[in-house]
């Protein structure tokens, strides 16, 4: 921590994982664990000085193979797996875009709207829950290398709105973001910078 910076500090910061093949396509992509591309790579790279100076408390990273490279070149390749950051799992619509899951589901969503074999926005409201409470008891900053649904999920959770209010976040590959505080109230410092 910096010197002015008081130790009671708590945020939460949120680094998307780099670009993949189905990210760069908009195909839904939950458990298959597909690689950076070489762009995504760069990218990741490219959040490293952005992260520089920072002094987290504790970081954090999902599982998948993307959001670890992510971490890794982002300067973090120490970072602690959270089961709890996977990606929300989307059953029989891993792999498709919304314009496939829309041709059999009109007008579906995934904030709002069940996914066959996979799990609710409740279940992954509950995960998220728990990253939340870790990251507000733990004083100064948390990091999490998550994914870009999840990631919306954990800022509605953080502002204390319901799951389905992650729409509302548009979240970009590679980008940073920032939870904190105002004075006692949960705030958005930084937004898919």
């Amino acid at each position: 921590m910096t010197k002015s910076e008081p130790t009671e500090t708590r945020e939460l910061w949120l680094a998307r994982h780099g670009a993949t093949e189905w990210s760069r396509d908009g195909r839904h992509t939950s458990t298959t664990d597909l690689p950076l591309l070489p762009e995504g790579e760069a990218a990741a790279r490219a959040l490293a000085p952005r992260l520089a100076g920072q002094v987290f408390a504790q970081v954090l990273t999902s599982p998948l193979e993307r959001a670890r490279r992510t971490a890794e070149l982002a300067g973090f390749p120490g970072a602690e797996v959270d089961d709890d950051l996977v990606e929300w799992r989307y059953g029989d619509y891993e792999g498709l875009t919304t314009q496939q899951i829309r041709a059999s589901a009109p007008g579906w969503s995934v904030f709002s709207a069940p996914c066959p074999g996979g799990e609710t926005a409740d279940q992954v409201a509950d995960r998220l829950d728990r990253v939340v409470e870790r990251a507000r008891s733990t004083p100064g900053r948390t990091l999490v290398f998550a994914h870009g649904h999840c990631l919306r999920v954990l800022a509605a959770r953080w502002l204390g709105l319901p799951p389905s209010d992650g729409r509302l976040f548009r979240l970009d590959t590679a980008t940073l973001s920032v939870l904190g505080f105002e004075r006692d109230t949960e705030v958005v410092q930084r937004w898919n910078s």
